[in-house]
């Protein structure tokens, strides 16, 4: 029997080594079949981990957006260049004006290797000023 090429995640040191071998995963063009299922099972043992040692559970997605930008020393610039979106968007979603695509919380998941469901919770959002 082969060695296991991934185990459940029981240290920092080791969740953070996962989470590079996904991002460098996930920015794969065309992916092959055990590409594929590195990344599954990468995202399942992360989500693991997220689960039992994440204290972001209360929190509202645009507050752990800022939190993460802020560890990942992110500014918006970056955050829209990585996201692909314009810098205006990623502005109107940090000050509660424009919600979170699917699409927009995928890339974030997978940039900060964390669960879908952090960014996928309701949250407030701003009314528009009248002018």
């Amino acid at each position: 029997m082969e060695p296991l090429q991934f185990k459940v995640i029981k240290s920092t040191r080791q969740y953070n080594q996962y989470c590079k071998m996904l991002e460098e995963l996930v920015v794969i063009g065309k992916k092959s079949a055990p590409e594929r299922d590195a990344i599954e099972l990468l995202q399942l043992l992360i989500a693991k981990w997220d689960e039992e040692n994440n204290t972001f559970s209360e929190e509202d997605p645009v507050r752990v957006l800022r939190y993460l930008m802020k560890d990942h020393q992110m500014k918006s610039v970056d955050l829209s260049r990585m996201l692909g979106i314009s810098t205006s968007l990623v502005s109107d979603i940090l000050h509660y004006r424009r919600g979170l695509s699917k699409e927009i919380i995928r890339k974030l998941s997978a940039h900060f290797c964390v669960s879908q469901e952090l960014f996928n919770r309701p949250y407030e959002l701003k009314a528009p000023t009248k002018a």
